[in-house]
């Protein structure tokens, strides 16, 4: 399979990267370091993108971006973050790319365990997240040509315990490796309009 892998270069997404590419051709996106640049809360360079990759049989998104911090720090613009990256830019990367994915292709879409799990200064990527898992239910009783979307909820990542370790007291973190295999479960399965949840 052609795969395109949306924040490719990140902690997660290189582990996706890794578990993907001993059988699949992948084309990395993100922002910087990656095959093709892409903005995630710029439709045009969503649009730009997949001019550039043209077919592909799936789409995996492991990026987006959320504020974390208290509610009461939690401004309308600091809300902005995950709203425009972890939730408009994942949804616009399936209704911009219905047209570049083939038939019985699919969709991977990233969302987080804080979204059933709720942590102290996660409102906003619980809120995007939450916001995803609807979207791709209510999606994929309506996806053309035989293509799937699912998510994936991965817990804390092992990798990511410096930056949001304190973020997840009592939380036994994955390694993202492990995660990994949910898209690889995603886009090699047949099932849709599912949540992998990864603890």
């Amino acid at each position: 399979m052609k795969i395109l892998i949306v924040g490719a270069t990140g902690t997660l997404g290189t582990a996706v990267r890794r578990e993907l590419e001993q059988s699949h051709e992948i084309i990395t996106a993100g922002r910087r370091g990656a095959d093709v640049t892409v903005d995630m809360s710029e439709p045009e360079s969503i649009i730009a993108m997949y001019d550039a990759v043209g077919k592909v049989d799936a789409v995996i998104c492991t990026a987006g971006q959320a504020y974390f911090g208290p509610l009461q720090e939690l401004t309308p613009e600091r809300n902005e973050i995950a709203v425009l990256g972890k939730l408009k830019g994942q949804i616009n990367l399936v209704l911009l790319g219905l047209d570049h994915v083939n038939d019985q292709g699919s969709f991977t879409l990233t969302t987080g365990i804080i979204m059933d799990s709720p942590i102290v200064g996660g409102i906003s990527s619980a809120m995007a997240g939450g916001a995803i898992k609807a979207f791709v239910q209510s999606a994929a009783i309506e996806m053309p040509r035989g293509i799937r979307i699912n998510n994936v909820s991965p817990n804390v990542l092992e990798e990511s315990m410096d930056t949001y370790g304190p973020y997840f007291p009592g939380f036994e973190p994955i390694p993202a490796r492990r995660a990994a295999l949910a898209f690889r479960k995603s886009v090699e399965g047949a099932q849709t309009g599912q949540t992998y949840t990864v603890y």
